[in-house]
């Protein structure tokens, strides 16, 4: 996936020394920000955002405060370039919440493995659930949101595991999170090999993940994840509980109750050029479907195909 990075700075010189830097990074995507030009390029959500104090025509410490309050760059990473010197106008300047301020004149090499190193970290630090490797919920916004201000085409896959408290209970959370990677695997490999232009699999958290993919067979993908998944979760269980077919559990009284074995429901919603306007709806109808979905026994999904 591509880093974006936006230089702010309504002068070239600067941007021209970066582009040769990265020139063969191909994932870093440099892109040169005129302070006017502020808040349309804020609507993308950079990973990283890098202003140069002596090519900017605004105050620098308004910019900054203008960066931080919009709401999807609070956390994004600020890194200032500065040839002044002084001690309190750069405290002045981290205290509204930048990372770094870096004094000119900078040697490349410092300045190239600075940036590297900061998107780096974002991305673990953000992005990556420690259990499955997959993006968290700030990617998951922030790649919804990208294809909703760009009008573009998709559909969100909604994944939820059945009666996966009920497996947990019985087997035990180390045992439950097998569970959640092997569901996180199944997910990502099938999108993978359908081949999916400009897809996306990210985890919500806990037995919940999301997808994100171009207008094809996207029903295929759910036929296909679960006849995988149905097939290879028998492994997680005991040879008794598998063939038995369901799960017995005390409940808090120590009545034992039964439940069905471990599926995976899926909400699919057909996101149209201009048939949401926030990412909140779409995650409104997604529960929804995948709440019929979860009616069903057994593994299923549901498609809102609605215009």
């Amino acid at each position: 996936m591509g880093q974006d990075i936006y230089i702010i700075d309504d002068n070239i010189e600067f941007m021209n020394i970066l582009t040769e830097l990265f020139k063969n990074d191909k994932e870093y995507k440099l892109k040169n920000i005129k302070t006017q030009d502020i808040d349309l390029a804020l609507k993308d959500i950079p990973s990283l955002i890098i202003i140069n104090e002596e090519g900017i025509k605004k105050n620098i410490l308004e910019l900054c405060s203008q960066i931080r309050q919009n709401e999807d760059n609070s956390i994004t990473p600020i890194v200032v370039l500065g040839e002044n010197s002084d001690k309190k106008h750069r405290v002045e300047i981290l205290k509204l919440c930048v990372e770094y301020y870096i004094v000119k004149p900078v040697d490349n090499d410092y300045i190239y493995y600075t940036i590297k190193n900061i998107v780096r970290l974002m991305y673990i630090n953000r992005r990556v659930s420690p259990l499955t490797g997959l993006p968290g919920n700030v990617q998951i916004q922030t790649e919804l949101k990208k294809r909703i201000i760009k009008k573009e085409e998709f559909a969100v896959l909604y994944f939820d595991l059945d009666n996966f408290k009920a497996y947990n209970d019985l087997y035990g959370f180390t045992k439950g999170d097998e569970i959640i990677k092997f569901t996180a695997k199944t997910i990502a490999k099938n999108i993978s090999e359908a081949n999916c232009k400009n897809s996306f699999v990210g985890h919500i958290g806990g037995d919940d993940f999301v997808a994100l993919v171009s207008k094809t067979d996207y029903e295929a993908i759910c036929k296909n994840v679960i006849k995988e998944f149905d097939k290879n979760v028998q492994e997680y269980f005991t040879k008794e509980d598998a063939k038995r077919g369901y799960l017995e559990v005390a409940n808090r009284r120590g009545i034992i109750e039964q439940f069905p074995l471990t599926s995976i429901s899926i909400g699919v919603v057909a996101v149209d050029k201009g048939r949401f306007d926030s990412i909140l709806e779409i995650g409104e109808i997604g529960a929804q479907v995948k709440h019929i979905a979860k009616t069903k026994m057994g593994s299923a999904y549901i498609i809102d195909r609605r215009r």
